[in-house]
């Protein structure tokens, strides 16, 4: 039965990786759980190994790297989704950032995930923002500037706690390790 479940998983995360959201770019192994809701205007690439929690969300440009994971009720979501100085119209009826004709602000904003980071339950990262190699961004979090790598960010809004590790040659150790074991298994396709 155990075997059946796992089976049943993996077709269903191919069916929503190839058939449901096969406009966007996503890597091998990857996982949503239930009510996962994924939309971007023009840009979203995931990559391997990719792991959403349930009832998180994507609703943005965004590119993901490799080994990310989502906690439940996760959320990137856009700064300007709504014309909201639409001049003589209220926020409700103003365009939208979904509209064909939309060109107000947020249009080539694109958010940034780098490799290896964890995102905590009920965080919210706004658009444009880079999260950075290895970061840690705690649970309940709001997210409206860049992360530096291998940082443990936390707060709303978000400031650094502290560094993930101990030391600089624990972070220089956990790299070298890292990306020797897994740079022949796949490259992330980060802009720089």
């Amino acid at each position: 039965m155990n075997n059946l479940i796992k089976v049943l998983k993996k077709c269903r995360d191919l069916y929503l990786s190839r058939i449901q959201w096969r406009k966007y770019k996503i890597g091998k192994n990857f996982h949503a759980g239930k009510g996962v809701r994924i939309w971007a205007k023009k840009t979203l690439v995931i990559g391997d190994n990719f792991y959403i929690g349930r009832y998180s969300q994507i609703e943005s440009d965004v590119m993901i790297g490799n080994d990310v994971i989502f906690g439940n009720h996760v959320a990137i979501v856009g700064r300007y989704d709504h014309h909201y100085q639409q001049i003589g119209t209220a926020i409700r009826f103003s365009s939208q950032i979904r509209d064909q004709d939309y060109n107000w602000r947020g249009m080539d904003s694109v958010t940034i995930i780098e490799d290896e980071v964890w995102v905590g339950f009920g965080a919210i990262i706004m658009s444009g923002v880079r999260i950075g190699t290895g970061s840690i961004i705690a649970a309940g979090s709001v997210i409206t500037k860049d992360v530096e790598p291998y940082t443990i960010t936390g707060g709303s809004p978000a400031k650094k706690i502290k560094d993930r590790f101990n030391s600089p040659e624990d972070t220089q150790a956990h790299r070298r390790t890292y990306f020797n074991l897994h740079s022949h298994n796949h490259q992330s396709d980060m802009p720089v």
